[in-house]
């Protein structure tokens, strides 16, 4: 069985039929698992379960999408994924972009010759791209141009909680806020729309949960992709500062057009209610708040808001004028509740407004249904009552998996040679952004600081500059190396810091789910292409003291370390080792209990999670072969399983 999702619809400012509201009946009928499938059926009125990043791919696709440019990050990966899977079937370039700066600007030149295009990526990657962003909002575009960005609020895989929505309006751009994988499609149709009219890139924001689950989903017609473009030149696409004075000027004007077409947006709409005070919501926490009434019994009229930023002033103005006082739930920061505020003070209303700022809202971590619960409770007063949990209470606690490497990945080896050879002289280990992160953790601890894409190395320079009698190390994988690593070590180069590079060479982008990068030789869509190879850009950036190693042979990899930490100068050592989930290995081990003092070293200084003691130290079934436990053993107790 399924939910149906049963929708009432009215004309919007473009004469689109959309999604206002929806009431849930249990049906089974006509369900497509798409799962991002090149045969998925596409004819318009196809019902289909889709995640939410699929359902945004899908709205690109019948948008008429000519280019889409990604750098993976979760919860955005799958957009990209799933389009790279359908641009050959609708005649599109898809790519993965080196970084999210370069898939923004490569958006950016299509668009300006008509095509639309979109960009994604998560909240981390608006960072990389920002330059190029906040340029584009004074510049404007031609083509339809949308740019996705996945927030993640918890975090669940981020070095940051932040919200895009405060960006938009930093940026002055449009945004929107889908609440479901229908709207999801519907709004990314929507966007393209929307940034044509106003001529500006449009920001739509699913967060993690929006991102990931999966909903019922009705396609809409796909708009053929237009082949033919032509970029006319023209003075207004170089960015001047005598352009951008003029044109501040135009996009403070496109904000009040932009709130002006949001009013009419079928995105935002009223539930009418018996009380006289009232909850607005967006985004995944309307659904939230509209369960948490339910629960609670309450018949409270209800605000959604699928267009956050520029507040959609018509709706918001009626509701407004409906109720005592309002509830305000939104994840993150107070964007919403800002604008309302700003509303009822200009326009003198005698309404009050809760949230954030009077603290029954938090402005921390992903919500839930119960902490939904929990806000209206303390908006109203009321000291918290027992309701059924959400949350099924025969659950069993799951187990404490603190994050670890995987059994048997070359990381864990490259880690420990660096921190065998680097102890004696107190070597400094700055660490990226990748699964090799987790070369914090014991009980390697080989990964002291942490900063962003690409930092370890510009981190690990700075500290040379001032602590020059220590060893300084920076790991970094390889995919992260391409998307803002070579800068760093260019820096090092031309500086002649001392500092040893190790790229972490897995081949292959390894924490988000095994995307291509240059250094693969595969494109997005599965197609050849040309392969960067790692050693020649090291040895044109200047590095003359660089070896190639595999990090599993274990002598060669503390060799290797050893050199490198005693040459005074940049060097470079590449530990490559394919990721280990992506190999078969016929190898096992197992410990010889006649042999095995039980001293433990193997555990102790490896932190295999396949090397367990219980009753007595065994390797478990998860052993993918490596060996390295085998080096290390002073017993000689770990040997290879005969063939």
């Amino acid at each position: 069985m399924v939910a149906e999702l049963v929708c009432t619809k009215k004309e919007d400012h473009f004469g689109s039929r959309l999604t206002i509201s929806c009431r849930q009946t249990e049906r089974e009928k006509d369900l497509i698992f798409s799962g991002g499938e090149l045969d998925m059926e596409d004819k318009a009125g196809t019902r289909v379960l889709m995640m939410g990043n699929e359902a945004i791919a899908r709205g690109a696709v019948e948008a008429g999408i000519a280019v889409a440019a990604s750098y993976p990050g979760t919860p955005s990966s799958e957009i990209m994924a799933t389009l790279a899977q359908w641009a050959k079937k609708y005649g599109f370039h898809a790519e993965w972009s080196v970084n999210e700066k370069v898939a923004v600007e490569t958006a950016a030149g299509a668009s300006y010759a008509g095509a639309r295009v979109m960009a994604s990526m998560k909240q981390m990657g608006l960072n990389v791209a920002s330059d190029a962003v906040m340029s584009l909002a004074y510049i404007g575009i031609e083509g339809g141009f949308v740019l996705i960005v996945a927030d993640d609020p918890g975090p669940h895989s981020s070095q940051t909680e932040q919200d895009t929505r405060l960006f938009a309006t930093f940026a002055k751009l449009p945004i929107m806020e889908p609440s479901s994988a229908q709207e999801a499609k519907d709004m990314t149709v929507y966007a393209f729309e929307v940034s044509e009219t106003l001529k500006l890139p449009v920001i739509v924001r699913p967060t993690t949960r929006s991102s990931h689950a999966h909903g019922d989903v009705t396609l809409g017609e796909i708009k053929p992709a237009q082949k033919s473009f032509r970029f006319n030149k023209d003075p207004k696409w170089c960015i001047l500062p005598s352009l951008s004075a003029r044109n501040h000027i135009r996009l403070e004007d496109q904000q009040e057009q932009a709130a002006k077409i949001f009013s009419q947006s079928a995105f935002n709409w009223i539930e009418a209610g018996e009380e006289k005070w009232g909850v607005i919501a967006s985004g995944v926490s309307y659904n939230y708040a509209k369960e948490a009434l339910e629960i609670l019994g309450l018949k409270a009229p209800l605000l959604k808001i699928g267009t956050p930023y520029p507040l959609p002033n018509e709706p918001t103005r009626e509701f407004l004028q409906s109720v005592d006082k309002v509830l305000v739930i939104e994840e993150q920061e107070p964007v919403i509740e800002d604008q309302v505020m700003r509303m009822v003070w200009t326009e003198k209303m005698d309404v009050a407004v809760h949230g954030k700022r009077t603290g029954e809202v938090s402005r921390f971590g992903e919500f839930e249904v119960d902490r939904a619960i929990s806000f209206i409770q303390a908006f109203l007063g009321q000291e918290p009552k027992a309701v059924e949990k959400v949350t099924d209470k025969e659950t069993p606690a799951l187990p404490v998996r603190p994050p670890i490497l995987c059994a048997g990945c070359g990381h864990r080896a490259a880690f420990y040679a660096f921190a065998k050879e680097g102890a004696k002289d107190e070597a400094v280990f700055s660490g990226d952004i990748g699964c090799y992160t987790l070369g914090y953790a014991a009980p390697l601890n080989a990964t002291d600081t942490c900063l962003c894409m690409g930092g370890g190395l510009t981190v690990a320079y700075g500290l040379s500059l001032v602590e020059k009698e220590r060893p300084h190390v920076a790991f970094i994988g390889d995919s992260t190396f391409l998307h803002a690593g070579m800068t760093g070590l260019l820096n090092i180069v031309y500086n002649q810091g001392n500092v040893t590079t190790v790229i972490l060479d897995n081949e292959t982008t390894a924490m988000t789910g095994h995307q291509p990068h240059p250094g693969m030789g595969k494109a997005a869509t599965g197609e050849d292409a040309p392969k960067a190879i790692i050693e020649d850009i090291v040895k044109s950036l200047g590095i003359t003291q660089m070896e190639i190693v595999d990090p599993n042979n274990l002598p060669e990899m503390l060799a290797a370390a050893r050199r490198s930490l005693e040459y005074d100068g940049p060097s470079v050592v590449i530990a490559r080792a394919p990721c280990v989930t992506r190999i078969k290995t016929t190898r096992k081990f197992y410990i010889d209990k006649d042999l095995c003092t039980e001293c433990e070293i193997c555990i102790d200084e490896l932190g295999c999670p396949s090397i367990i003691n219980i009753d007595g130290v065994e390797i478990a079934d998860t052993c993918a072969g490596c060996g390295v436990c085998c080096e290390l053993c002073p017993s000689e107790a770990i040997k290879e399983v005969s063939q």
